[in-house]
């Protein structure tokens, strides 16, 4: 069937829509969870870094694997992982529960997440459609953020963590079914490179000065995002801002991101992707810098939420072009999910140091500060990659 690919497309976009819409609500449950079980803030802060460890680790994993045996037989277990870790969240309150679901939690993201799901539609869309394909896979990820955020803070307020918990395992079992869809992205319309294999396209690619850079830059990504998914909520808490404009505040981060996605899915089509990606990061900086430095009202989280969306996730589509253009889409699961590893070391840095500093001090000006130079930092890198294809060598065949 020709057009195979477009079913593709719909079922990872539901299937991003999903999972990243349940992660982007558990900064919501911080405060809820320290506070029955009486701990700071440093604990579920690690717990969330667990998680995106785990996602990190697992992703080139189960990208690897989907590359072999196809990406949606992956999807669906990652949509088991995901509720079993969420229930477990739910029923077992100790601290080992909290970090055993949320190991879970991580593996469930590792396996029907973003590396697997841009796996298959790199495969299967045409060349043409590619970036601004995996443009409308992340924006749809954020409509799920849009979605779910203020309706679970909706079900904690009125129910209670634990229902709302149980509740976005129910929405999480429909990855298993969902999965399913991706069947067929093996065989691809795209045109290929050369096969070289995958042992010499990794070993090719980690002394590639190029491919290392984007690695390097992908952690400044989980810095910034999972440290704002985390702390943004308690630290508007903190400044007197409502619990209901936080949430909001996180919904718009999604919203906004749908058009940024798109918008830089589909200016990825007609550039060199390392321009734009690295004006994302230096505008990151200059909207967190705007944001610390004025007072934190309502109105100014609204705004930083509208803002710093825009340029949210767009950095996907941007960066798995230009893997694509300097190894080709055969193993984009696999590459982009070692790259992915890099972005989970970010997060677990941004998750777990920012509660960790906030312990310590009493205050997340510090951690603030860190994402500035991180995100100037990112900037500078990507301005330095070479934009160019990188052909995998292919071993000379031997005499008889």
């Amino acid at each position: 069937m020709n057009n195979r690919w477009l079913i593709i497309l719909f079922s990872a976009s539901v299937l991003v829509t999903v999972s990243l819409g349940i992660r982007q609500t558990m900064g919501l449950f911080l405060t809820p969870i320290s506070l029955e079980m009486g701990t700071g803030r440093e604990l579920f802060s690690f717990a969330i870094a667990i998680q995106n460890i785990l996602w990190g680790l697992s992703s080139p994993l189960f990208g690897a694997i989907s590359d072999r045996i196809g990406g949606w037989k992956v999807a669906s277990l990652g949509g088991v992982f995901y509720v079993v870790g969420l229930l477990t969240m739910a029923y077992m309150v100790t601290p080992s529960g909290l970090i055993l679901g949320n190991f879970l939690f991580g593996l469930g993201l590792g396996s029907a997440g973003m590396a697997v799901a841009i796996g298959a539609v790199s495969r299967a869309v045409p060349d043409n459609k590619r970036t601004l394909a995996i443009g409308l896979v992340t924006s749809l990820g954020s409509f799920g953020q849009f979605m779910l955020v203020p309706i679970t803070q909706l079900v904690i307020l009125g129910y209670g963590w634990h229902f709302a918990m149980v509740m976005l395992s129910m929405i999480g079992s429909t990855m298993i079914a969902v999965g399913y869809g991706l069947k067929g992205a093996q065989g691809s319309t795209t045109s290929m490179v050369v096969d070289s294999g995958l042992g010499p396209t990794l070993k090719h690619a980690f002394v590639s000065r190029d491919y290392i850079m984007l690695v390097v830059g992908f952690f400044v990504c989980g810095l910034h995002l999972v440290f704002i998914t985390t702390h943004l909520p308690v630290y508007l808490q903190d400044h007197g801002v409502e619990e209901s404009i936080a949430s909001w505040a996180l919904s718009l981060i999604g919203l906004f991101n749908i058009f940024g996605a798109i918008f830089f899915g589909w200016i990825g089509g007609r550039m060199a992707n390392k321009v734009p990606l690295a004006l994302i990061y230096l505008a990151r900086t200059i909207i967190i810098a705007l944001f610390i430095t004025m007072p934190v009202t309502a109105t100014s989280a609204i705004l930083f939420g509208m803002a710093m969306g825009f340029f949210w996730l767009g950095t996907i589509p941007l960066t798995s072009g230009l893997i694509g253009t300097f190894f080709g889409p055969r193993y984009m699961a696999t590459l982009y999910g070692f790259v992915f590893l890099s972005h989970q070391f970010g997060s677990f840095i941004g998750a777990w140091l920012g509660g960790k500093i906030y312990d310590s001090t009493g205050s997340y000006d510090l951690m603030w500060n860190i994402n500035l130079a991180a995100g100037f930092g990112a900037f500078v890198i990507h301005l330095l990659i070479r934009e160019r294809a990188f052909p995998v060598p292919t071993p000379s065949p031997q005499p008889s």
